[in-house]
Order: C-alpha cells, then structure tokens, then sequence
C-alpha cells in the first residue's frame, strides 16, 4: 500500500504469488490475528490449567471454522431477494461476502459443542477467549482496510482516504477510514478484557458477556459511519445495528445470570 500526495491509496490486494498460491493481504492479516489470538489463548489456559495443551487452538481452529460458516450463511440471509431470483449467484459468492455478528454466532456455537465433547468449562473457555477474539479482530479490520472493503462514508474531513484500486470501495471518492477506527477499538477492547482476565475475580462468563456489550455497542456507532450498504437493512437500521440490540440484551442478561449463578 503507498500514498501520494494528490492521489489515492494504492491497494495491494495481492502480496505476492508462490507458485499458484496467490498470498492476499486481506487473508494474511486474518491469519496474523489468528495466530496470535492462539498463542496467547493457549499461553494463558495452560497457566490458568483449564484443559490439556492444544485445547484452546483446536477449539479456536474449530470455532474460526465455525465461524467462516455462520458468516457467510448470515450473508447470504442479507441478500436473500435476490438469491431467490437468482439463486446462481451464491456459487458468485463463495469468496466474497461475510458478517461478522454471523461469525460470532458460529464461532461460540461450534465453540460450545466442542467443549461439551471434551467436557472443558465452557464459560472458562469463554473468558480466556474474550480478549483474544477481540485482537484478532484488530488485525482483521487492518485486512479489510488493505482489501478496501467494509469501507466508510464520503467525507470531506482531512480524515478521509482514497482508494486507486480497490475492488469494494469507490476509486477516487474520499471516504472515512472506518476499518482503521474498527481496528484501533478491537485492540483497545481487547486491552480492557485482558485486564478484567487479569483481576482473576470476575465470575465465569462475565467476561465474555462483557466482550459482547462492548463489540455490540461498538458495531451499533460505527456502523452510522459505514458507506457499504449492500449489506442490509432493516427499517432505518443496518442489519448489523439490529442485530447488535439484541447481542446487547443478550450481553447484559448473560453478564448478570453469570454473575448471580457463580455466587
């Protein structure tokens, strides 16, 4: 990616090539976020002693599975009209189009399940991925800025970027960096439920719960600053901002029936 003056941001959706393996900078931002979010994850539930080593990257691996899943399904929801007069359009769609509230969804189900397999405290679990789901979010919103997609609003501000080249946001015209503020609030959340981690006298699953009303409350003001609005509404509403309500009611009722249970 460079900048010069007078010109737009020059995107490099594609890093370089090994062979026929294309290495996308969208991709290789999510694999950084992963990757760290593991090895923290794993760091932090082998001192904690919650389960065997390797517990917590299979669970991530299983869950970032689930997650890619519930996210592209929650897409295809958002779109649904038109993927009923046209149905031929989700096989267009296989690498493109994601939400990250269906991603959440999927990734703490799958999250779920495999702990009650491997009868692991899943609220436990829950606290120790908190704070790492949210870093590697910050590394996803770093991607999205470099692929130029989940772009922001037009803007005059001396905040707003160009992209030259991107294949999701429109060339030439000023927009908000709003992938970049995403990122800095996904590491600075991330922070904040690492310290309540730390603290070692919150509840089980107080954390997580936390991590919910915070990612909600985020995502319901930032989408006010998102330009992309293929993604769906509902009434004045993005789907997303829906969606956040009630994650929101569901953080909060699940903040207190923790907090009350483990009394």
């Amino acid at each position: 990616m460079t900048y010069k003056k007078g010109k737009g941001i020059h995107m490099l959706p594609e890093l370089f090539k090994i062979g026929p393996v294309t290495i996308y900078s969208y991709g290789l931002m999510i694999a950084i976020g992963v990757i760290v979010a593991l090895y923290l994850g794993e760091h932090e539930a082998k001192k904690s002693g919650l389960a065997e080593d390797g517990f917590i990257t299979t669970m991530g691996v299983i869950a970032v599975a689930g997650g890619f899943l519930g996210a592209k399904i929650l897409y295809l929801i958002t779109i649904l009209p038109e993927l009923i007069k046209n149905p031929s359009i989700i096989l267009h769609e296989l690498s493109n189009g994601f939400v990250v509230y269906g991603g959440l969804i999927g990734g703490i189900l799958t999250a779920y399940v495999y702990c009650r397999i491997k009868k692991v405290d899943f609220w436990a679990a829950f606290d120790i991925a908190a704070p790492v789901i949210a870093l590697a979010q910050g590394f996803g919103r770093i991607g999205c800025f470099l692929a130029g997609c989940c772009y922001g609003k037009h803007t005059d501000s001396i905040f707003g970027v160009e992209f030259e080249n991107s294949l999701y946001a429109p060339v030439g015209i000023k927009v908000f960096p709003i992938q970049l503020v995403s990122s800095g609030l996904d590491f600075l959340n991330f922070v904040f439920l690492y310290y309540l981690w730390k603290k070692k006298d919150m509840k089980r699953g107080t954390i997580g719960a936390v991590y919910i009303m915070t990612y909600s409350i985020g995502r319901f003001v930032l989408e006010f600053f998102r330009g992309d609005l293929e993604r769906g509404s509902v009434g004045s509403l993005s789907t997303s901002q829906f969606i956040s309500i009630f994650t929101l009611v569901a953080g909060v009722v699940l903040f207190f029936y923790r907090r009350k249970k483990d009394e």
